[in-house]
């Protein structure tokens, strides 16, 4: 088992029940995020966590988020500013009663072989994927899509794990590459459907009804195969920005690179994946893999 401490933002969000609005829901708080998030809030049940973009109308992400529904309120985890992001979501709930609260959380994210194990020693319980536990102001999800593994998010004040099982950042982010794990502002930022990073699966809904950006994601989708994809590259002396190229020609570019290893991430043309391909210096660089749509 392996652990790291998260440095994220956690908002609360919680508002009023009423009235019927759009879509069979009462709750103010549940329609708004609803109709701004890709993924079905709407449907999420009690002590679950979902993955979720924020996008523009464009389709472009803006943020994205791990919600976790905890009877009738919300805490959203996310690598955005907390107070930026709750200025943002003011300026646009409109006439809805919904109410923001930034929480000093503390955050540990456990994942590999034992991890499950900890879990249930620490809280009694075994969780399936996506389930939630809550008790004594801490909350316990299982959570495979950080990683790409088995993997444990526990959020509260105080939270603390045995010393000797810490990882780096950087091997964090080397392991975020080697799994070909999306990250805002590198493979998930403006000039990028999500779509071509291979989180529709799990984290945009087609049958949901409209979100922002939900047109610009619904026409790339229905359009068919995606000429463009995520995928992990190997070479020396990679750059974040580096364009890709093919018989002279730019067929992709490098978006996130490794420090402890000649691995990174980045889009390519799926037509070229095949080819003898190089970076704009000359280096040789090696596809070897595309993501999974």
């Amino acid at each position: 088992m392996k652990w790291i401490k998260l440095e994220r933002s956690k908002i609360k969000v919680y508002g009023k029940t009423g009235k019927l609005l759009s879509k069979g829901i009462t709750e103010e708080h549940t329609a708004f995020l609803h109709s701004l998030f890709t993924n079905d809030i709407k449907n999420m049940k009690d002590h679950t966590v979902v993955y979720s973009l924020w996008l523009k109308q464009n389709g472009f992400p803006v943020g994205d988020f791990f919600v976790y529904k905890l009877g009738d309120e919300y805490i959203l985890d996310t690598s955005l500013d907390g107070k930026h992001v709750v200025e943002e979501f003011n300026k646009i709930k409109l006439s809805l009663k919904v109410c923001f609260e930034v929480l000093g959380y503390d955050h540990v994210f456990l994942f590999g072989e034992g991890a499950g194990e900890f879990i249930k020693s620490q809280f009694g319980v075994e969780l399936k994927e996506g389930e939630v536990f809550s008790k004594d102001g801490s909350i316990v999800a299982r959570n495979s899509v950080r990683l790409k593994d088995e993997g444990y998010d526990i959020i509260g004040a105080g939270v603390s794990v045995q010393k000797e099982d810490e990882i780096s950042e950087e091997v964090f982010e080397d392991l975020r590459i080697e799994r070909l794990v999306p990250k805002l502002g590198k493979e998930l930022r403006e000039g990028f459907s999500p779509l071509e990073s291979c989180v529709l699966r799990y984290a945009i809904n087609l049958n949901k009804g409209c979100y922002v950006g939900q047109e610009a994601i619904a026409r790339v989708h229905y359009r068919g195969r995606l000429p463009r994809s995520l995928a992990l590259f190997e070479g020396d002396g990679l750059s974040e920005g580096e364009k890709i190229k093919a018989d002279g020609k730019d067929v992709g570019v490098i978006t996130s690179v490794s420090s402890l290893r000649p691995i990174a991430l980045g889009y390519i043309l799926r037509a070229k994946a095949e080819d003898n391909l190089k970076t704009e210096q000359g280096k040789a660089i090696r596809l070897i893999k595309l993501c999974e749509p």
